[in-house]
């Protein structure tokens, strides 16, 4: 295809599809799959080789929270039966991040729920950060708290965070749609703040909301634009009690073909497979990790994920390669122009703070986008198809006493 041809040459020259391209990659046919994943392969290929990173989320505080992200399990109203509670000590966060570094994880992303942080949690975080980075030498930290304000970034910074994860979500123009309690430029605003205090940013999506195609290739140019280090690209994952509890709009081939088009316009960027997976792509995890070169290792924030050994022999079996804490994820150029930055992080972005429709501090994009003109969207699968059976709320780590999944 020409069209393939085009978007791999773009890509190894770092240079910026058209809309038009994007939109084409979204609308290719199902034959015409294999193909897509193969040319956004190369191009993956080109910045990261064959290596996949290992992120590993621990949950800091759970639900309870006062935003109406409409995918959210922790959000206002919501009735999801997911764990509840206040803030880990530092010494319990450590813990459970160590269970993640001990599995491969090369990054630990710390979330809270919450509309942002206070400045004492702020406190209260950068001790756990500093705990963490003692007792687990060469770790990054990410952290994921919400809305910050001003100071706040640098703070996490001097505290040994190496990034802030705050994803976008969704398209502006759709983002009314998901949430009303705060703005689709508070998060803009947000991960600026991160970037500029030199924390590596971090920020990603969230698709099968019911959004259009063109809502998709609004958000990834945007991101595109912010410029993180780190796109997570999450899945809806429909929690019973939340109002996108039925939105099961997605099929394995959608997903791959939303991570080509991710890759063909970040291409230098890390891209991260996040929540969701597991739901949604199934027994076609494997093809994903061609266009990705991140991945969650275990479970999520809410939900629970694939077993991490799972996880592992699949990168194996795919012939992938976990990528060790000694090695650079970015590509020098990027990893370059972040230490010039004053962020000392040798890799990029961390994990979204959602499990993309699971158990997100506030931050989303979903919602019931679509009422902004009559976009064309997937036809929602009946009740009856819904594979609620793939969904299982996390009953384990962080919060419990069970062993985590890592």
């Amino acid at each position: 295809m020409d069209l393939l041809n085009t978007l791999v040459d773009k890509g190894l020259r770092r240079e910026l599809p058209t809309r038009e391209e994007a939109l084409a990659v979204l609308a290719t046919s199902d034959d015409e799959l294999l193909d897509v994943v193969a040319a956004a392969g190369k191009v993956r290929r080109q910045w990261f080789g064959r290596r996949v990173k290992l992120n590993y989320l621990v949950n800091l505080k759970s639900g309870l929270c006062p935003e109406d992200c409409s995918y959210c399990s922790q959000r206002l109203g919501s009735k999801a039966d997911i764990l509840k509670y206040t803030w880990l000590k530092p010494d319990e966060a450590s813990k459970a991040a160590a269970a993640g570094v001990a599995g491969g994880a090369k990054r630990v992303c710390l979330v809270a729920s919450g509309r942002g942080p206070t400045d004492r949690d702020i406190a209260r975080v950068s001790e756990t950060i500093e705990t963490i980075k003692e007792q687990n030498e060469g770790i990054e930290v990410c952290a994921c708290l919400g809305l910050l304000s001003d100071g706040q970034a640098e703070r996490l910074r001097a505290a040994g965070a190496d990034a802030y994860n705050h994803n976008l979500n969704t398209s502006e123009g759709t983002y009314g749609d998901i949430t009303t309690t705060h703005t689709y430029q508070d998060r803009v605003d947000t991960v600026t703040k991160a970037h500029d205090a030199g924390l590596s940013a971090c920020s990603g999506l969230i698709a099968g909301m019911g959004e259009s195609d063109e809502d998709l290739v609004d958000v990834v140019f945007s991101l595109r634009e912010l410029d993180p280090d780190s796109v997570p690209v999450n899945f809806l994952i429909p929690f019973e009690g939340t109002p996108l509890g039925k939105e099961w709009n997605l099929t394995p081939q959608r997903c791959l073909r939303i991570l080509a088009m991710t890759r063909f316009v970040c291409p230098d960027v890390e891209v991260r497979l996040a929540g969701g997976r597991e739901v949604h792509l199934r027994t076609m995890q494997p093809l994903a990790l061609h266009l990705v070169n991140s991945i969650f290792l275990g479970d999520y924030l809410t939900s629970e994920g694939q077993a991490g050994q799972a996880d592992l022999d699949m990168i194996a079996d795919a012939g992938f390669e976990v990528e060790g804490a000694g090695t650079t994820t970015l590509p020098r150029h990027r990893a370059d122009a972040l230490a010039g930055a004053g962020c000392g992080t040798s890799s990029a972005g961390c994990g979204s703070h959602e499990d993309s429709g699971c158990g997100s501090h506030e931050g989303g994009g979903c919602g019931p986008c679509g009422g902004h003109g009559a976009p064309e969207v997937p036809e929602q699968m009946p009740a009856d198809q819904a594979r609620t059976d793939l969904v299982a709320v996390r009953r384990r780590g962080a919060g419990t006493d069970l062993a985590p999944n890592a």
